[in-house]
């Protein structure tokens, strides 16, 4: 019996203990079909996981699955369990390969989560009609569903998935990106302020060292003075003359030490000013990278969630009356949508700029929560909205952008808090 050669799904290159001679794996070599053909003829059937490409498999159980879905079936499948989310993954990869009763788990478990997606694409009797509905999912958010809708659909062909697979694959690429980005400006930010703390730490020490130094020499000055004085009778008018060039000697000594420590304490009075400026900057920037985060990971949860069934929204929300006030008219589908996937009532007002201020009472009082983006709204339509809530007993929630990641950001805190507000 022939060895199989066991290839890391990361790098598609030979794992630890693989046969030594085999070989391996790399980019240049991709397989020419993406599709395996069939033993007879498919018809309407949709294509099985195990008839894609294993290149696809990778990018199908790290965007299609969530992990605890994952796991419960790598434990159904009696395959080692524990280890981190990577091995977990690797797991998931390595089933999908397989020609037995374990893929077809996981091809059902994939069937099962994005149900809705694949009724929307059996509609589709063509190539192209199966690219529109995958551009629809993609303008929608509705990734997961609609990558693995399109992959097995009976009309997609290889020219199809590698289009579809290489738009999710830089998907990925972009997100990570821009995460990565805020981490790194937030590092070097701290780094600057770590050295700005440090050169204000000797400045200071440097004033406190020339003023004790100061000080020390004027009581000394001031001390060698009353020593002469006090020695001196006061009749002699010769040694009152002899001091009299000393006295005044010792007065510009004196006036020109004062404005000495004058400018050093105006120096230090600016050190002072600029470390309070930097630490605001700082903190403003580091409450701005946990908004992002949070917004990311929002956008994550919400391109990875399961496909909800009419009728099971998240219990937290189910039935919320949400009243959106302001934003961008492209954006309020978008918006609506994501809403009433967790069976959130929503409704829309512009805040005066189409529709009547009048209308924004009654809208008032029949929500739940009222929300607004504060970088698009009126400051007429925020005032009265924050009047109108304080008076009916309503909760608002400013929003930090008109972006969909700030609306699902705070989507997902009030599915994570509970009760819901009233």
């Amino acid at each position: 019996m022939t060895a199989s050669l066991r290839l890391d799904p990361w790098t598609l290159r030979p794992r630890a203990g693989a046969a030594v001679g085999l070989p391996q794996l790399t980019i240049e070599r991709l397989p020419l079909r993406m599709i395996e053909p069939a033993p007879a003829p498919r018809g309407a059937r949709r294509t099985r996981i195990w008839e894609l490409s294993s290149h696809l498999h990778c990018s199908i159980v790290g965007t299609c699955l969530s992990t605890v879905e994952l796991c419960q079936l790598v434990a159904k499948c009696k395959l080692s369990e524990g280890g981190s989310d990577h091995d977990l993954h690797c797991q998931g990869v390595l089933l999908a390969g397989l020609r037995d009763g374990r893929a077809k788990l996981l091809h059902k478990a994939l069937d099962r989560r994005h149900r809705a997606a694949i009724a929307r694409f059996d509609a589709a009797g063509t190539v192209d009609e199966v690219r529109a509905l995958w551009r629809q999912a993609v303008q929608q958010g509705e990734i997961p569903g609609g990558y693995w809708a399109a992959l097995t659909h009976p009309a997609t062909t290889d020219a199809l998935v590698r289009e579809v697979f290489g738009e999710v694959h830089m998907l990925s690429h972009l997100v990570g990106a821009a995460n990565r980005a805020d981490i790194r400006r937030l590092s070097e930010l701290e780094a600057e302020n770590a050295r700005l703390k440090q050169k204000l730490a000797r400045q200071q020490d440097h004033l406190r060292d020339a003023i004790t130094a100061r000080d020390q020499r004027i009581r000394g000055l001031s001390e060698l003075l009353a020593h002469r004085i006090a020695e001196q009778p006061a009749e002699t008018t010769a040694d009152d003359e002899a001091l009299a060039p000393l006295v005044a000697s010792l007065e510009r000594r004196l006036r020109g030490e004062a404005g000495r420590r004058a400018a050093l304490e105006e120096r230090l009075a600016t050190a002072n000013e600029a470390l309070q400026r930097e630490r605001r900057e700082t903190e403003t920037l580091r409450r701005r990278e946990q908004a992002l985060g949070k917004e990311l990971q929002a956008l994550e949860a919400e391109l990875l969630a399961p496909e909800r069934e009419t009728g099971t929204p998240a219990a937290s929300l189910d039935g919320l009356s949400l009243l959106y006030v302001g934003g961008r008219t492209d954006r309020v589908g978008h918006l609506r949508a994501a809403s009433e996937r967790l069976g959130v009532c929503f409704q829309h007002h512009d805040g005066g700029v189409d529709d009547r201020s009048g209308l924004l009472g009654g809208l008032v009082s029949r929500a739940d929560l009222v929300m607004f983006p504060v970088d698009c709204v009126s400051h007429e339509a925020v005032t009265l909205v924050k009047r109108l809530c304080r008076q009916m007993g309503k909760r608002y929630v400013p929003l930090r952008s008109t972006g969909i990641g700030s609306f699902a950001a705070a989507l997902a805190s009030l599915s994570e808090s509970s009760p819901r507000p009233r």
